[in-house]
């Protein structure tokens, strides 16, 4: 099971207000590989890992755009779906528990007999002919915790789509969707990405994408005093609904780095799209630093709503640095180790990752040993 990465970082913040930060960030110890300074390694390795994080997460919330209804492929199935009761870890309501017109309500448990609470998503929505709101708020609880660690917030809105029971887009119609999320740790604002998804009419069970997106962390890595960002989008991808009732999402994801003094970074709005691919992108980010370019082959699968593999394999990287994800099947999806990233140079490790199924977990680098902490996909602290 995941370890309390979250309630770490919710420590860290604590800390910070308090005054109990001392009178400067720490330094880093230790070199690396070709001479180069732990502290550029660090920031190497949380931009990989914010690379790889920008697609993962906007396709995991694609994914669970296109809903958790018996109906919706990849997600639950008729046989085993039934509003309100417990489903190996699953639950779903609708309307949601606080009985809001027009709203859903999903939760995952780190146990199968739903008991441990891991996620709780809420939806409100209104539709208007073929352009459909969304007001969906997540909230994140570390294990063992009754308290929400983080919440995340987001405003979706669809446009050219046809909609289904509970207000979920219909993946075989297509439809285009635009989304700003902001996420918050003890109150406080930390991530903020928005992303954008142009999702093609499928033909024999295969959807054609592409997408962009931009973020930035607003608190910055206060050890760096430096905060980080991303922009970049899939110029063509594909979602297939296979034969066991998964989906399979692939595509490259390739855009730059960034990063600068923290508060120096923010995103920039333009017109949302419509076809593919996309020329314009609807999300920039401004101020900052490029650190370099990326290029990374992403496979992840899906099943009853959950990621159940991800593999990246040698992704090009700035620095001449490569990054190798695995996904460890013996594992409950839910397990810390669930996921493991390694960050090489030259052949030499410089850093690995290890997540869970919604990405949270622990960024080390090699040499120093130093630890940042991740969630939903992206190096917070």
């Amino acid at each position: 099971m995941r370890t309390s990465a979250l309630l770490v970082l919710l420590a860290t913040f604590t800390l910070a207000a308090c005054g109990g930060s001392g009178g400067g960030a720490p330094s880093i110890p230790g070199g690396g590989p070709g001479g180069s300074s732990s502290q550029t390694q660090s920031e190497n390795a949380i931009e990989t890992t914010n690379a790889l994080g920008a697609p993962v997460k906007t396709i995991s919330e694609f994914n669970d755009a296109l809903g958790a209804a018996p109906q919706s492929a990849g997600t639950r199935t008729a046989q085993s779906y039934t509003l309100g009761t417990c489903d190996n870890g699953f639950e779903f309501f609708a309307p949601d528990k606080n009985g809001d017109p027009n709203s859903t309500e999903t939760e995952y448990f780190y146990d199968s007999g739903c008991t441990q609470l891991a996620r709780d998503i809420v939806r409100i929505y209104s539709i208007s002919g073929s352009s459909e709101t969304v007001n969906r708020t997540d909230n994140e609880y570390a294990i063992n915790n009754d308290t929400p660690s983080a919440q995340r917030t987001t405003t979706v809105n669809i446009i050219n789509g046809t909609y289904g029971q509970y207000g979920y887009p219909i993946a075989a119609d297509g439809f285009d969707r635009s989304a700003a999320s902001q996420l918050d740790l003890a109150g406080t604002k930390t991530l903020l990405d928005d992303s954008a998804l142009v999702m093609e009419p499928a033909s024999g069970g295969v959807n054609d994408f592409c997408s962009d997106g931009a973020g930035y962390n607003a608190t910055g890595i206060a050890r760096l005093n430096e905060t980080f960002g991303w922009q970049g989008g899939i110029a063509s991808g594909t979602r297939t609904v296979n034969n066991d009732g998964s989906v399979t999402w692939q595509a490259t994801h390739a855009g730059s780095t960034y990063k600068g003094p923290i508060g120096s970074l923010s995103i920039v709005v333009g017109s949302a799209n419509t076809a593919c691919p996309i020329t314009t992108p609807e999300y920039t980010l401004a101020g900052g630093t490029q650190g370099g370019s990326f290029s990374i082959p992403v496979t992840a699968t899906f099943k009853l709503g959950l990621l159940i593999d991800l593999t990246v394999t040698n992704a090009t990287l700035a620095n001449s640095d490569m990054l190798n994800v695995t996904t460890n099947t013996n594992l409950q999806p839910m397990n810390e180790n669930f996921i493991t990233g390694i960050i090489s140079k030259g052949g030499t490790q410089i850093a690995t990752f290890t997540v869970d199924a919604f990405g949270d977990g622990m960024l080390t680098i090699t040499s120093s040993g130093v630890q940042y902490v991740i969630d939903d996909w992206h190096v917070l602290k």
